[in-house]
């Protein structure tokens, strides 16, 4: 499906790519608004933390064009592009998206969410890096690399399943916490609500899947070099469901499903996209030295960035948390492409 809407667009007119790219811009949006919507009105329903929400359900819907870009990538024979994707998104996650809705307004703390999840989101990594790391002979980490094994990745699903049991329990108990939550008046069932979420989720995600290659093929028809379509576009091509639901978030209020949003998905990267990528994978999947040279210190720089800005940002993550974060990403780019 893939291949022919990039062959199809790139014989379609230049008029046809820009009303393509408005109408998915638009519709991007719109699917936007609606899973923040009712991500609030399930928040409301439920009697738990707008920001638990966040880091579950919607991060889950969000996740899913990095599980299916990694798994896909895994089972052609592109570990690089698995890995890179994963660890990627979390650099992108984090850096680019959280540092923006930082600084686009300061973002709600909800220390039930940031002091479970937020630990759990740095422990992942961290978990990352050792699985990977060749114990048997450390000092090739830095020249060839390393290695997760097809049953780390059935141990990282494991530990998956492991957390959305957990998180139910503390949606179960942080409602009992709160028995006196504001509740929405909604004419329609929880299932109902659940779907409507389901469909925003289809919206943005489906729409990102028009969008990348819509503009990418528009830049090359305005003769922008390959290059830049690569570092701009694709780099985080399959993080924009989070970016458009964090910013919309930010946007109407509810920062705290953007910083849930980027925590759940921060975590699913480690469990679900590489999880699934290396357990659907016979041999695993090769992590090149690249990344213990580069990306994994990144990753952990960042995520630890997060952390302190929890620390010493009270009720609210301060904005110049937000101006470090976005620096960051915009740092590692530059050096990705030199």
């Amino acid at each position: 499906m893939e291949i022919w809407l990039s062959g199809w667009m790139s014989e379609a007119s230049l008029p046809v790519l820009l009303l393509l790219v408005a109408a998915m811009i638009y519709t991007l949006g719109k699917g936007a608004d609606w899973l923040v919507q009712e991500a609030v009105t399930l928040s409301h329903k439920w009697h738990v933390p707008k920001a638990l929400i966040g880091a579950t359900v919607v991060s889950l819907g969000t996740t899913l064009p990095e599980m299916a870009v990694s798994v896909l990538a895994a089972l052609r024979g592109n570990p690089d592009l698995a890995m890179g994707n994963a660890v990627g998104s979390i650099i992108c996650d984090t850096g680019l998206i959280l540092g923006l809705a930082a600084i686009l307004s300061p973002l709600p703390l909800v220390r039930s969410v940031v002091n479970r999840q937020g630990w759990i989101q740095p422990a992942a990594a961290l978990l990352l890096v050792a699985l990977a790391f060749p114990f048997a002979a450390p000092a090739t980490a830095w020249t060839e690399g390393g290695h997760l094994a097809r049953g780390v990745g059935f141990f990282l699903l494991f530990l998956l399943a492991a957390y959305l049991i957990a998180s139910v329990i503390w949606a179960r108990r942080d409602g009992r916490d709160d028995p006196t939550g504001e509740v929405t008046l909604d004419e329609h069932g929880t299932g109902f609500v659940l779907l409507k979420l389901t469909c925003g989720i289809a919206l943005v995600v489906l729409s990102s899947k028009v969008l990348i290659p819509a503009v990418e093929a528009l830049a090359v028809r305005l003769g922008i070099p390959q290059t830049v379509i690569a570092a701009t576009l694709v780099a985080f091509g399959t993080s924009l469901p989070e970016l458009v639901t964090c910013l919309t978030a930010v946007r109407r209020g509810h920062g705290e499903i953007a910083v849930g949003n980027v925590i759940g998905a921060d975590i699913l990267n480690v469990l679900f996209v590489l999880g699934a990528a290396a357990g659907a994978t016979p041999g695993g999947l090769a992590v090149p030295a690249l990344f213990f040279q580069l990306y994994f210190p990144t990753m952990l720089f960042i995520l630890v960035v997060f952390r302190v800005g929890v620390a010493f940002s009270g009720d609210r993550l301060k904005r110049p948390f937000g101006f470090i974060l976005l620096a960051t990403y915009l740092v590692i780019t530059v050096i990705s492409y030199r």
